[in-house]
């Protein structure tokens, strides 16, 4: 069986384990295939939901601050609005259609929240609480990205403490925070391939079960007690693995960078599918895979992710008045070929985006934090504004991650390496692949105008590696009790330097008025400034 990165999770006794092996024999197909979870599921829920609603509390908590439009609200607020009223985004005027380099997933997403809450209109009246309308459902995203992070991590792991240490770590990292706090479009980039990357893993348990299902069947029926000569069986329709598909098409529909994960994820689900095959004693995996599995792997990478892509454009389809909607005709084909030359253009738009910004920065400067964003900053003189420090008082907004998470996550992928290196063990692969696939291709583009926010989406697989780290310290149940105890304490210090660092950096990434003095303190690299 692939190696483990704890013998047992917490949380499992002894005697569960004895009554595990006494159900399946040692050595059996399902044993071979299909890891039991923890016994625990109601704490298995109960402390996940609980971190959930810590999470939301402090998202939501004066998250209308500061007020008015900020950063690159500037254009998605409008377009949400539009997208709400018209079908479609308008120009800047809102006299006619207007180009606009994203797909509409997102900006729907707000126009929910907006249509809840309230919005700007094109004219500038303000109706409710616009700051709440286009911010609260990036919250909401940020929010339950911390529940399926938990969740997905117990189950990777088969461990409920290495699951809410993984909630953890993304609830209380200041790049994620800050984006749930802000109208624009990369937390639910995040969010929604963080729901496929669950799907995936769902999808990969769901298989190896099915598996050893049909392979003890056939085996039975065979009478041999051995594996079935030949690829073995079909699997069947896969629900996962199509819901799977369906996050990453409307991950693309927010940003077209999800294109890349999509190609990661249909890279691993075929190792794995390979993997499980060679688990059970299938001859020729590989063959098998081919003749088994593929038929249904396509659609799921290629056909839904397309088709779902599709239908975030909805609006563009069933009114007359988008970008090029009507530059061919105005029947169906010349619809579906304006289209097109839309997505073309957008294409070309991001190909040449080399404008200088005095935030821009290179991928390899994320992991290390070497150039946060800073969305929003003001300065006021004693006495203004409530401000009571002598030397003045500053206001920001910046988008940093949390050093021990980003700086200790990096190391832990080259751990992460060398664990597949050593162990071939699938959760290190997933971390990694996870990771590359969202960070080597913006390498390709040195010219490009990047920023610190882009690597949004690359969070949840460097959490993954560094649970896996947590894991190999923490050790395996069968390690003693100074080993044990010495391994929870690294990871409990670790986990109270994750929560203290937030509380520290909180005042810049929260927009709450601290003394200029105190603001300085936090600006520990000229980066930063």
């Amino acid at each position: 069986m692939t190696a483990t990165i704890q013998a047992t999770p917490p949380g499992r006794s002894g005697a569960h384990r004895a009554g595990a092996a006494a159900e399946q024999p040692p050595g059996s197909i399902r044993d071979r295939l299909v890891t039991p979870m923890p016994g625990d599921r109601l704490i298995g829920w109960l402390a996940p939901i609980a971190l959930t609603l810590v999470s939301g509390f402090i998202r939501l908590w004066h998250v209308s601050q500061p007020r008015g439009i900020y950063f690159d609200e500037v254009y998605y607020t409008k377009d949400a609005w539009s997208l709400a009223t018209h079908g479609y985004e308008l120009d800047s005027n809102c006299t006619g259609p207007g180009f606009v380099a994203h797909p509409p997933m997102g900006k729907w997403l707000m126009a929910i929240s907006e249509e809840i809450f309230g919005h700007t209109t094109c004219s500038g009246i303000r109706v409710g609480d616009p700051e709440l309308g286009w911010r609260v459902s990036s919250a909401v995203a940020g929010t339950l990205a911390v529940l399926v992070m938990a969740r997905l991590a117990r189950r990777v792991f088969r461990s409920t403490l290495l699951g809410c240490f993984a909630g953890l770590l993304l609830s209380f990292d200041g790049l994620e925070f800050v984006q749930s706090r802000i109208g624009i479009l990369d937390i639910f980039l995040m969010f929604g391939l963080l729901l496929a990357l669950a799907c995936l893993v769902l999808d990969r348990d769901d298989g190896r079960r099915r598996l050893a299902d049909r392979l003890e069947r056939a085996d039975q029926h065979a009478g041999d007690g051995g594996v079935a000569a030949g690829p073995g069986p079909w699997l069947g329709i896969r629900p996962w693995r199509l819901a799977c598909g369906v996050f990453l098409g409307l991950s693309m529909g927010v940003k077209w960078s999800a294109l890349y994960t999509i190609i990661g994820f249909a890279a691993i689900s075929v190792a794995w599918d390979i993997g499980a095959r060679r688990t059970a004693g299938v001859p020729a995996p590989v063959r098998a895979f081919f003749r088994r599995d593929l038929a249904l792997w396509g659609p799921a990478f290629l056909l839904v992710p397309v088709l779902a892509y599709s239908a975030t454009w909805t609006g563009y389809f069933v009114t007359g008045g988008g970008y090029d909607r009507h530059l061919y005709g105005d029947g169906f084909f010349a619809m579906i070929h304006g289209w097109y030359t839309y997505q073309h253009a957008i294409w070309e738009f991001h190909d040449h985006l080399t404008a200088g910004h005095p935030y821009a920065s290179k991928p390899f400067s994320w992991l290390v934090l070497g150039r946060p964003v800073s969305y929003y900053y003001t300065s006021s003189k004693f006495g203004q504004n409530g401000c009571s420090a002598a030397a003045g008082c500053s206001r920001e907004v910046l988008a940093l991650g949390n050093p021990a998470i980003w700086w200790v996550g990096t190391a832990a992928l080259v751990g992460a390496l060398g664990l597949w290196a050593a162990r071939r063990d699938w959760r290190a692969a997933l971390a990694l692949v996870g990771f590359l696939t969202g960070f080597l291709p913006w390498l390709l583009f040195p010219s490009r105008t990047m920023f610190i926010f882009y690597a949004l989406p690359l969070l949840p697989f460097m959490i993954l590696a560094l649970t896996s780290m947590a894991g190999l310290i923490l050790g395996p149940v069968t390690a003693g009790d100074l080993r044990r105890l010495s391994g929870s304490l690294v990871v409990g210090v670790y986990a109270i330097i994750v929560v203290l660092l937030f509380v520290y950096f909180y005042p810049i990434l929260a927009s709450e008025q601290i003394s200029t003095a105190a603001w300085r303190a936090r600006m520990w690299f000229p980066g930063w400034i």
